[in-house]
């Protein structure tokens, strides 16, 4: 895994610490006191459904389709705010009975931003240091909440940080944690306002996806055309790369879509 987010993930190397961190720490401890819980926040196409997934395949044989992993989309599993106390009910019980099946199991949560604030606490049980809940032993299961929510945060303190000189490897978790958590967790829009889970810190790592760079998006187009079989052409990559939009509008720092657009467009350079 380690070695994996090296290569192909990039320029996220604050991901990467905090990851391997996270992951280590808990695999390496056979009795942990509660879940390991990650937060991933950044803007489209940075990385964070990329390393989420990567992240399943490296622990669960299946990958995504373990049945121990369990991924959860507010448009797909709780689209109407009517239905609330419902789908509370109904993902308790899921959680519950996939803990029973397998204490270390996996639980993916997609577009955090997008949940209906109030419906995630019902999981509060399952995240904090208890050592039974409803008769299960859960300490061994993992949660990962992905938000685009503190994306534009993250983003102007990027371009800050870029304007002051100073390089993205230098950029620390503290520059950056602040702005997350009144982005994230004091937006009545989000999934996690006034949350338990933020009021009594069950979340181990929050993750911050930097924006990319012109020089990442090549990186990007070389491995999308090496992975589609195709020959790597410096105009192409170039062609490719001037193709995406970039922020802000005078310097163009920054892709606006990060990697997400890379693949569909490579085949109008072909």
């Amino acid at each position: 895994l380690e070695c994996d987010l090296a290569m192909n993930l990039v320029g996220q190397p604050l991901v990467r610490q905090q990851v391997m961190k996270g992951v280590r720490e808990f695999l390496e401890n056979r009795n942990p006191v509660k879940p390991l819980v990650m937060s991933f926040h950044g803007s489209t196409g940075t990385g964070k459904t990329y390393v989420s997934s990567m992240l399943i395949r490296y622990l669960f044989q299946g990958g995504l389709q373990s049945p121990y992993v369990h991924q959860f989309s507010p448009i797909v599993h709780f689209p109407h705010a009517e239905r609330i106390e419902q789908y509370k009910e109904s993902l308790k019980r899921w959680i519950q009975g996939n803990l029973t099946n397998c204490g270390r199991s996996a639980f993916l949560f997609d577009e955090m931003d997008k949940m209906h604030p109030g419906l995630i606490d019902v999981i509060i049980p399952f995240l904090g240091p208890s050592w039974v809940v409803y008769g299960t032993n859960y300490r061994k299961a993992i949660f990962i909440f992905v938000s685009n929510a503190g994306g534009e945060q993250i983003n102007d303190m990027t371009l800050d940080l870029w304007r002051a000189h100073k390089d993205r490897e230098e950029i620390s978790l503290r520059d950056l944690e602040q702005a997350i958590s009144k982005a994230v967790f004091e937006n009545p829009q989000s999934g996690f306002w006034k949350s338990g889970i933020i009021n009594e810190h069950l979340i181990d790592f929050v993750v911050p996806f930097l924006p990319l760079k012109r020089h990442h998006v090549k990186q990007c187009v070389v491995s999308e055309l090496v992975q589609q079989g195709l020959e790597v052409r410096p105009g192409v990559v170039q062609e490719v790369a001037d193709s995406i939009p970039y922020f802000p509008e005078e310097e163009k720092i920054f892709s606006s879509t990060g990697c997400k657009t890379v693949a569909s467009r490579i085949s109008f350079f072909f």
